[in-house]
């Protein structure tokens, strides 16, 4: 008997496969897509019904003829591409070029890569659904007609090198009315009062806030402080007190845990947690995914497919979380009801959440085994699916409200009686503008009705209301997600894409509109409103879905934006003047010929050039001072952004070049002043996360190999703790 070739995407997936099938079984990968539209032309016929020509991919030839020759000797060829519209279309490209019959069972897959995945995918292979394929290729054309006609005209209107898109050209527009929301704001003034109180006990002290007026009927309006006479008015009426306590209400109330991560949320918590971009979330992910080198055990996927809407968790693994909580926390953790989380709609059902695949392989157990990004990232995804089957957190809850004169403070007090999930999965706040009033929950004392409550301090606070906040790239996924733009696969490549056309920057964590995105959008607003509509390109998105659901043509669906859209671009070409840009100055003059010396962009951000040029080439970079000098010779600080990472910034001396005794260059800002109390050498601020603390600058200091070792030890006791 001949062997079986089954084909998946990458080599890792194949080793992680091969360990569950026999020596009956040949696994190759054919690294993504073998087939797309050509780069140098449109590559679809839109005269008829918008037939495709698909080529073979530059640099796939090699791989086409290998897998072309292990099909010539094999029996039976199983596809094993992803299981969702692109490993589908994969899937039908090499049929395609294998010359294998789409109508026949050579198509199988598995949301997970594990021996009984597999194995039960291998003995029920399927036909390939042109649906699915149809729904990728609806999009790779509608994207490439809408690419190919609006880039040329954007390098004819504003300049060479730009492109635009579907989602992209939204997204950046979602950025853009977010700053500008922010530019037009306009802060109102507004007044809060604070009043520390304490029933007779100064240990019981707890703080009241000032909520209203108490009206004839005993009902309580609120009253919005506007202004210092507002204020003034109220601080008159309570004097010196005291308050009495005008009711207690007591309640008890729960807090379930979060559903399990999709794509967008493993994206949105995997930033506020970690500070990982979706492009490096999803690259970590999809290693953990299509596994990795396990001591012991060999190569293993950890979690499930990586790129889903699905919140669904199948009954095998709720199971074993539940066994893993009662082993690790007890009984009581575990939650006493079955929870099911509801998705969207049903096209988000065809996959399960992301969630780990390998019960046994704790994140703690295999840490050796990771790299340090696939130990947070795989922490994570454990944490968060684990705590979905653990208990509600109970709380009990008093609200109390005491009045002097008619004007009425409230405060509002929790306390935990059983953590429940929180012991393993605690809250992060959102990346937002809080006010100041937030206080959070009081600790309020036992009090009654009618007590009277001492007035130990009244304070007034002025205060005003702040914009929104900029997005992020959790903020901005999520929106992308509640708007309906995009889909799973789209959120990480979206945001590349913005950024490295320099459409939108990051300052520091925060997404802002360039200059040039300004520019780009404005235009597609104007000639291209359903481009850049939030409407329109959801629209889209649910039409997509219904071509995967059979219940559309791609092709008509094609058919109702393309005329239109092409109507439009032949009018911009005529109606749209050439955008001309004025560079900003910097007030220098040019050594080399005295013209003016203006900010440029370039491949690696911004820089200084003559404005002169081409006739004049002088350029410099913008120099930019770091706080603290340099720990060799004691002369200034430059900081530099690093060519190859983006947002990574590095320290050099400021007479690196023209000092030849000084070459000192750090990933680490230098502390001023502080040498290491074991050898002498400088400290430098190193950065974990949102924290900072010192460091020897010297790697094979002993303090350094201490608080590795330390860390290592604190990590067996919380083990051992646990």
């Amino acid at each position: 008997m001949g062997k079986k070739l089954v084909i998946v995407e990458s080599p890792a997936k194949s080793k992680t496969i091969g360990r569950y099938l026999g020596s009956d079984y040949i696994i190759s990968a054919s690294l993504g897509h073998i087939r797309d539209l050509p780069s140098g032309n449109l590559g679809v016929d839109v005269k008829n019904n918008f037939k495709p020509l698909y080529i073979t991919m530059k640099g796939k030839e090699k791989v086409v003829r290998d897998l072309k020759l292990l099909a010539a000797d094999a029996d039976e060829i199983l596809l094993a591409t992803d299981p969702d519209r692109e490993g589908e279309a994969i899937a039908w490209h090499l049929a395609k070029v294998l010359k294998i019959d789409p109508d026949s069972k050579c198509r199988i897959t598995f949301n997970e890569i594990t021996k009984s995945a597999v194995q039960e995918a291998i003995k029920n292979p399927r036909t390939i659904n042109m649906n699915l394929a149809n729904a990728q290729q609806a999009r790779r054309i509608l994207d490439r007609l809408v690419g190919y006609e609006l880039s040329p005209l954007l390098w004819k209107k504003i300049r060479k090198g730009l492109s635009a898109g579907r989602v992209q050209s939204v997204a950046t527009k979602i950025v853009m009315d977010r700053d500008a929301e922010i530019d037009a704001f306009k802060p109102e003034e507004y007044w809060l009062i604070k009043a520390l109180v304490t029933p007779g006990k100064n240990t019981d002290k707890f703080v009241l806030g000032y909520y209203g007026v108490m009206e004839s009927d005993g009902k309580v309006k609120k009253d919005d402080l506007k202004c210092l006479e507002d204020a003034q008015e109220v601080l008159d009426a309570v004097g010196s007190g005291p308050l009495v306590v005008d009711s207690i209400k007591k309640g008890k109330k729960e807090r379930n845990p979060y559903p399990p991560f999709t794509t967008s949320t493993l994206q949105q918590e995997a930033s506020k947690r970690l500070g990982f971009s979706s492009k490096k979330t999803m690259s970590i992910a999809q290693q953990l995914y299509e596994g990795v080198e396990i001591a012991g055990a060999g190569q293993t996927a950890l979690v499930s497919y990586i790129r889903t809407d699905s919140v669904r968790i199948s009954e095998e693994a709720v199971a074993a979380a539940k066994d893993i909580i009662k082993t690790r926390f007890g009984s009581e953790y575990c939650s006493p009801v079955k929870r099911q989380y509801k998705n969207k709609n049903s096209a988000q059902d065809a996959h399960e959440a992301i969630r780990p695949t390998h019960f046994d392989l704790d994140p703690r157990d295999i840490r050796s085994s990771l790299s340090n990004d696939q130990y947070k990232l795989y922490q994570l995804i454990w944490d968060r699916f684990l705590a979905t089957q653990m208990a509600a957190c109970k709380l009990d809850t008093v609200t109390c409200q005491a009045s002097c004169n008619n004007r009425v403070f409230r405060a509002v007090g929790e306390t935990v009686t059983f953590k429940g999930f929180l012991v393993l999965y605690d809250d992060i706040a959102e990346d937002t503008n809080k006010n100041d009033d937030q206080d959070g929950k009081a600790t309020i004392p036992p009090l009654e009705d009618g007590m009277k409550l001492e007035l130990l301090d009244l304070k007034s606070m002025q205060k005003f209301t702040t914009p929104p906040p900029h997005y992020t790239e959790a903020t901005l996924i999520k929106a992308l997600e509640e708007y309906g733009i995009g889909r799973p696969s789209t959120y990480a490549p979206t945001i590349s894409t913005i950024l490295d056309r320099k459409y939108i920057e990051k300052n520091g964590r925060l997404l802002q509109i360039t200059d040039l995105g300004k520019i780009v959008t404005n235009m597609l607003s104007e000639n291209f409103s359903e481009i850049v509509d939030l409407s329109f390109t959801a629209d889209m998105e649910n039409k997509l879905d219904e071509v995967e659901e059979g219940k559309e043509e791609w092709e008509h669906v094609l058919n109702v934006f393309y005329p239109e859209f092409n109507t439009q671009i032949k009018a911009a070409q005529e109606s749209i003047d050439k955008i001309t840009f004025e560079p900003e100055k910097t007030g220098e003059v040019c050594p080399q010929c005295g013209a003016e010396l203006v900010y440029k962009e370039g491949r690696y951000g911004k820089f200084i050039a003559c404005s002169n040029f081409p006739e004049c080439n002088y350029t410099k970079n913008i120099v930019v001072y770091a706080k603290g000098t340099c720990p060799k010779c004691g002369s200034g600080l430059l900081v530099h952004k690093s060519k190859k990472y983006r947002n990574k910034s590095f320290y050099t001396c400021d007479k690196q070049g023209s000092d030849p005794n000084c070459d000192f260059i750090s990933w680490d800002l230098p502390i001023d002043g502080k040498v290491c109390p074991e050898c002498g050498a400088y400290m430098v601020l190193k950065h974990f996360g949102k924290k900072a603390y010192p460091r020897c600058s010297n790697k094979d200091c002993v303090s350094n190999a201490r608080k590795t070792t330390k860390k290592s030890s604190e990590d067996k006791k919380s083990e051992d703790d646990e």
